[in-house]
């Protein structure tokens, strides 16, 4: 059985090294045999999330979609930035709009039972460690078993070669150990 693991950064930015980062993360978990799918959440415009926006209208078009996508997938590899020491507001504002009740279903059934993987970039030499945390927290609380290996790259403007895998070889194999890992315990936890 081939284990379905959705990719994403938690960044709208073209040229985000978080997106480099999860393009990089994507490639590692084809390699570790994963169905992988990256996503870009600018294909997926949401509204800030109002309580208010959700009475009148519902739950837009885009959260359902993503809804789905992660009820396809078992895992998650999320490469997330940092702003100001935490997550940024469009990953906060998506997993906020994906964990919302529709049509009698808890918002937690996209979470349920995923396993997850992080990872960051950063011009800055943590790399955005400190975001890590929250995000960590965040899906922790959602019910997402999130893997502790994870990886913070710092100075980002640096860290990439021409073909989009990271220059440094240490850096490269810690990447390819997350993606093996992620698709290993998916694996067992699936069986």
């Amino acid at each position: 059985m081939s284990v379905k693991v959705l990719c994403f950064a938690g960044a709208n930015r073209a040229a985000s090294y978080n997106k480099q980062l999860a393009r990089a993360a994507h490639a590692s978990l084809v390699t570790a045999g994963a169905e992988a799918t990256l996503l870009d959440l600018r294909d997926y415009p949401l509204p800030l999330y109002d309580g208010d926006l959700e009475a009148a209208e519902g739950v837009p078009e885009n959260a359902l979609r993503l809804k789905a996508l992660f009820k396809a997938h078992q895992a998650l590899l999320i490469a997330a930035p940092e702003y100001n020491s935490s997550i940024t507001p469009l990953l906060k504002n998506t997993l906020d709009w994906i964990s919302r009740e529709h049509q009698g279903e808890s918002g937690r059934v996209p979470y349920a039972g995923k396993v997850a993987a992080l990872v960051a970039a950063s011009t800055g030499n943590l790399g955005g460690l400190r975001g890590l945390f929250h995000v960590r927290q965040i899906l922790t609380t959602l019910g997402v078993l999130v893997l502790p290996d994870q990886l913070a790259l710092g100075k980002a403007h640096e860290a990439f070669d021409d073909t989009g895998r990271l220059q440094d070889a240490r850096q490269q194999a810690a990447l390819e150990n997350i993606a093996q890992k992620l698709v290993a315990v998916t694996a067992k936890l699936a069986t």
